[in-house]
């Protein structure tokens, strides 16, 4: 280490991320503050695995993350499915720490430190009937309904088994991804994997809240771990196995950035509701600063909202949607052309809640009838996994579930 501090997930960080309710790109608050500080290495940060939470939630997006799914194979039963999470916890908590975890990763990051890597696990509902485990899946779990414009392609949604992977290195990530997809050979088979990128800690001389591939600054009123409710909105009382566990919403959102980058500047900015050159809120006037609270009721001098009805911050505001909120942990994609020529590109979308039916469900329905920003955004992959509670020293990530 070169006097960098270890990083708690149970710290309360600072900053601002980036990520639009539905439709940009994601993240937590900004840089990890050391990581900003120059001629310390960015490899050497380090964030526990073990604790009373899962790691990957509260955090600061990464540079970098790894999506996974995966499928139990054939005859997997709750023991090899429990030894899988064994083996997988005890791996992550290896690479966590920077320390090696056996043969599965090619040795493509052994210089690389552990890069802030952080482990997640999640458990998707046909997990629960396949363990005959029916009777112990939160109603949380429920299928998500189907909302306006989805176009969810089913071999790259859902899946028994979740794995987030983000590191401040892309081969870090890559290398851990490689460790648990070779422990699961035989017990479990990938189903679908994505990667995403965020800016880099350091890219900027002091923390910034991020730009998503709109251009838009975004994630400047995703909640904040100091906010006294944010313990509610993001983790589950339970059942007892999910107490301080939490609901990932995934989404995978391709951007529609030919025809978004058409459109000029201002009418970019009336359809998100800020200024595109600092994330200002078109409520505040010429003064306004990023963090110049939204007024909803403000109006211009010809009289006109000076948020447009259909302008995402109004439609995906909490005050909109009865006090529904989520913490937005996404980020960006960029996977090459499609046969049209138009980018593959968009938004990895993760959003935490504490019961989707009041936090991610209400707020899409919202998105997808009233948000002009949805004419720019396709919908085409998604999934719901539980977050269990994260793993003592010595235990594993939802032990109490398949132990039980």
């Amino acid at each position: 280490m070169t006097g960098i501090p270890a990083v708690s997930r149970r710290a309360v960080l600072g900053g601002a991320g980036a990520g639009l309710v539905v439709g940009a790109a994601g993240g937590g608050w900004g840089g990890r503050a050391s990581a900003h500080r120059r001629k310390e290495l960015l490899g050497d940060g380090r964030v526990a695995f073990h604790g009373a939470r899962q790691a990957g939630i509260v955090e600061p997006a990464q540079a970098r993350v790894e999506w996974a799914a995966f499928d139990l194979a054939a005859g997997t039963g709750r023991d090899r499915a429990a030894a899988l999470l064994r083996d997988w916890s005890a791996a992550a908590a290896r690479l966590a720490a920077g320390e090696p975890a056996g043969d599965g990763g090619g040795g493509i990051a052994l210089d690389a430190g552990p890069s802030s890597l952080t482990v997640t696990f999640g458990f998707g509902a046909s997990l629960f009937d396949k363990l005959g485990l029916a009777d112990r899946r939160p109603p949380a779990l429920a299928a998500l309904p189907a909302f306006p414009g989805d176009a969810l392609d089913p071999a790259r949604s859902d899946g028994d088994l979740w794995v987030q992977l983000g590191a401040d290195d892309a081969l870090v990530a890559v290398h851990a991804l490689r460790v648990l997809r070779r422990l699961a050979a035989g017990v479990a088979v990938p189903r679908w994997q994505m990667s995403g990128f965020a800016r880099t800690p350091g890219a900027t001389p002091r923390p910034m809240t991020g730009r998503n591939l709109m251009g838009q600054v975004d994630g400047t009123n995703n909640p904040r771990p100091q906010d006294p409710d944010f313990a509610a909105k993001v983790f589950a009382d339970g059942p007892g196995w999910m107490a301080g566990g939490s609901y990932a919403v995934l989404r995978r959102i391709r951007m529609l950035l030919d025809d978004w980058e058409s459109l000029p500047t201002d009418r970019q900015e009336r359809l998100v509701g800020r200024r595109k050159s600092d994330g200002a809120p078109l409520s505040g006037g010429p003064d306004a600063g990023e963090r110049t609270p939204v007024d909803l009721a403000a109006t211009n001098p010809d009289g006109t909202l000076a948020i447009a009805p259909d302008a995402h911050v109004r439609v995906a505001a909490p005050a909109s949607n009865g006090g529904a909120a989520m913490l937005r942990r996404g980020f960006s994609f960029h996977d090459g052309l499609l046969a049209d020529g138009s980018p593959d590109a968009g938004l990895l979308f993760a959003a935490f809640q504490a019961d989707p039916a009041r936090g991610f469900v209400p707020v899409q329905q919202r998105l997808a009838r009233g948000d002009g920003l949805s004419r720019f955004l396709r919908h085409e992959a998604g999934a719901l996994f539980a977050v269990p509670p994260g793993a003592p020293e010595g235990g594993y990530v939802g032990q109490p579930l398949l132990e039980g």
